[in-house]
Parts: structure tokens; C-alpha cells; sequence
């Protein structure tokens, strides 16, 4: 809880992934990679339950295990490649309201990016709160910047993805990548407008080395190495 805000945090974590199969209980450092989520989320101090949700036995009681709750099983259609993130939330938030579970903010954390900090995620939550914002989300600075160096074809031609008139990366526009980490809502604005981008939307900077998101055995073999080297 933050200022008498109650908070739940969401970790998905489906059976099926393609790029690196079984990643969210792969073993990461000695623990299965979803382990470090949930840890992060009960070592914050301002969420009040942790849910994970999955569509696969193993990963709930993996999950379980390790202090998560796992009160369903997420259905299949929401379990799928190109099955929305938004959905999923919603789905738990359905379920949470059918407990007669009252709260205010919902915490979305990818298993899948191990390298953040506790207090990036608390961070996270004040920065909704005291800014009175929409949402929040992670991000990290972009190595490429539209507005410099990056190009594009169109209609067989060559050209800048953005038309500007800079001559080094310093004078472009600063640009972010989202780092798939952190995602930060007030619960009533989810359920109505469902989406990232609003109009109050808040960016939080995270750097280069807490911003690893796992997608193949490359993106797990630096986290590793990252979090080895300290």
C-alpha cells in the first residue's frame, strides 16, 4: 500500500513461449527465472498481492512455491502468440472483482526482465501517484534515434525514418526503448481506456544493464553475466 493506495501486482507467465521454450521457469542463477519477479514484488513493501498468471500447471506451482498466488488458471484463448498483455489484466482484474477484492492500482511485472530493482518498481508506483499521472511505464535510453541514424525504404527509395535537420545524435531528440520491465495503472483507468499510451502517460528511465529483456538463450546468458558481474 501507498498512500492508503492498495496495490496488486500481475506477473504473466504462459506455457507456450516460441523464442525460448519454457523461459519463465527456466533456471536463472540457481531459481527458476519467474522466482526473481515474485521476490522483487514481496521485497517492495508497497504491493499488497502478488498474482501470477499462467495457463501452465508447472508454472503455478513453480510460482507458488516460491510466495505467489496463483487463484486460476488463465483460459487458452488468453494463453496464445499474439494474446494481448491488456487482456490477460483484465482477465485478473475480472477475477479480483469477483472476489470482492477492492484495490487501486495494478503493477504489471514481465518475468522476463529479471534485471530491475526493487526500487525501480517502487519508484514506479510513487511516480503514478505523486504525479497524479495516467500510468507509468520503463524505459531505457534508445541506442538508435529516428531523428539521426536510422533509415528506411519507401516506395524503393532510401531515407530517413524522421525528417530533421541534425548533425549528431546530442542535437536529435532523446528517444526511449521500452524495456518491457515495469508497467504502472490506476485499476479504474485500465478497465476503461485499456491501452499504454494515454494522455497522462509517465516514462521511467531505467538504464542499460536493468533493462535486459529475455527473449532467447542470448538475452539469458547476459543477464546472467550482468548480474555475476554486479
Amino acid at each position: 500500500m501507498y498512500k492508503n493506495k492498495r496495490v496488486v501486482c500481475i506477473i504473466p507467465a504462459r506455457g507456450g513461449s516460441k523464442g525460448l521454450p519454457g523461459k519463465n521457469i527456466k533456471m536463472f542463477l540457481g531459481k527458476p527465472l519467474i522466482a526473481r519477479s515474485i521476490k522483487q514484488a514481496k521485497d517492495s513493501g508497497l504491493i499488497d498481492r502478488i498474482i501470477v498468471s499462467t495457463d501452465d500447471k508447472k508454472i503455478a506451482d513453480i510460482s507458488k512455491k516460491y510466495g505467489a498466488e496463483v487463484p486460476f488458471i488463465r483460459p487458452k484463448f488468453l494463453a496464445q502468440d499474439k494474446s494481448s498483455t491488456i487482456d490477460v489484466l483484465l482477465h485478473a482484474m475480472v477475477w479480483l472483482k469477483g472476489e470482492g477484492y477492492p484495490f487501486d492500482i495494478l503493477v504489471l511485472l514481465h518475468a522476463t526482465a529479471p534485471l530491475r530493482s526493487v526500487q525501480d518498481i517502487n519508484n514506479c508506483i510513487k511516480l503514478l501517484v505523486n504525479q497524479k499521472a495516467d500510468n507509468v511505464f520503463s524505459v531505457t535510453e534508445a541506442h538508435r534515434n529516428p531523428y539521426f541514424n536510422m533509415v528506411e525504404v519507401a516506395r524503393g527509395k532510401v531515407g530517413p525514418v524522421k525528417e530533421g535537420r541534425f548533425n549528431s545524435r546530442q542535437q536529435a531528440p532523446r528517444v526511449y526503448d521500452m524495456n518491457a520491465s515495469i508497467y504502472v495503472w490506476w485499476k479504474d483507468i485500465l478497465k476503461n481506456k485499456k491501452r499504454i499510451f494515454l494522455k497522462n502517460s509517465r516514462i521511467y528511465l531505467m538504464p542499460k544493464e536493468r533493462s535486459v529483456d529475455i527473449d532467447s538463450s542470448i538475452d539469458f546468458k547476459i543477464a546472467e553475466m550482468l548480474i555475476k558481474s554486479g
